[in-house]
């Protein structure tokens, strides 16, 4: 970091937690809802979107100083330049926030970027949260493309939470303890704060997995299209684009668009432009096939 940075001795190092799940997990949602409560802390975000264009920044609903958007992709495939420029635009400042949080890509390996963490003497590592999505673990498990890719998030988690769930499902429960996750519980509406600043941290060597080659689409356009249009073509998606998110302006406003696997949501919202990112396994299907279905 800077010098400025540097000599400054008496600064304990800053608690940095990796907010980690696979796509649609709910990753976003909980930033928000932490940033909502009243703990008394000043954080720091740093929001990592695995398209060009970052969504999930215009999805934070309080932003302000502390909010840093990466819109280089996944950060855990380069640990880039642009990671260690946005930790260090937070660490020289000279009132610091209280905690860091990095909203890690819905396809990073959350273990690469905790090792960022544990290297850097300013930072302190306070652990990894890892979301899973109820809804749509059992098929991701089942899926022999992307399922070494989220037990990796899920066994590198130092706390599990199980999102889209009202109640706790006993044997998935069970099922992820015996997968290797640790002390897996179901997200409820008590206060985030305590549980995730908390969390205690195992002292271990990260290992760190390449995930597989994923297909990535982005569009950014003022045209407008028929809200029936929309309809259609969020019903009749291609097989393989599993996460699609942004704005769609339509002749009938805006709308805010979400797909996660066979889920699909549409709700009213305010947009100038229609604004979407998408992905889904490199070897199901291309940038070129979504491009044609949205443009079909």
């Amino acid at each position: 970091m800077t010098a400025a940075a540097t000599s400054d001795k008496v600064r304990a190092p800053l608690p940095l937690t990796i907010v980690s799940g696979y796509l649609g997990a709910g990753k976003t949602t909980l930033i928000n809802r932490l940033l909502a409560e009243d703990h008394g802390m000043r954080l720091a975000v740093i929001v990592n979107d695995f398209g060009s264009i970052n969504i999930d920044q215009s999805l934070i609903t309080a932003q302000g100083d502390d909010m840093i958007a990466l819109t280089n992709g996944c950060v855990c495939c380069t640990i880039s330049d642009d990671l260690f420029s946005a930790l260090g635009t937070v660490l020289d400042r000279a009132e610091r926030p209280d905690h860091l949080i990095i909203e890690a890509s819905g396809i990073a390996d959350p273990a690469a970027i905790a090792s960022t963490a544990i290297a850097e003497p300013e930072l302190g590592y306070a652990g990894i949260l890892t979301l899973v999505d109820a809804q749509n673990i059992d098929s991701l498990l089942e899926d022999t493309s992307v399922a070494p890719q989220v037990m990796q998030q899920i066994t590198a988690a130092d706390l599990v939470l199980l999102t889209k769930s009202g109640t706790a499902d006993a044997a998935l429960v069970d099922r992820l303890a015996t997968l290797g996750a640790r002390d897996p519980r179901v997200l409820d509406d008590t206060s985030l704060a305590p549980l995730l600043f908390d969390i205690p941290p195992r002292e271990r060597g990260m290992s760190q997995h390449a995930h597989p080659a994923y297909a990535r689409w982005k569009h950014d356009s003022d045209m407008v299209i028929s809200r029936s249009d929309m309809g259609e073509k969020l019903a009749n998606r291609p097989n393989g684009l599993y996460r699609l998110k942004g704005f769609v302006l339509t002749d009938d406003g805006g709308y805010e668009v979400h797909v996660v696997g066979q889920y699909v949501k549409a709700n009213r919202a305010r947009t100038d432009r229609t604004r979407l990112v998408a992905l889904g396994p490199a070897d199901r299907i291309s940038t070129d096939d979504i491009e044609a279905w949205w443009r079909g």
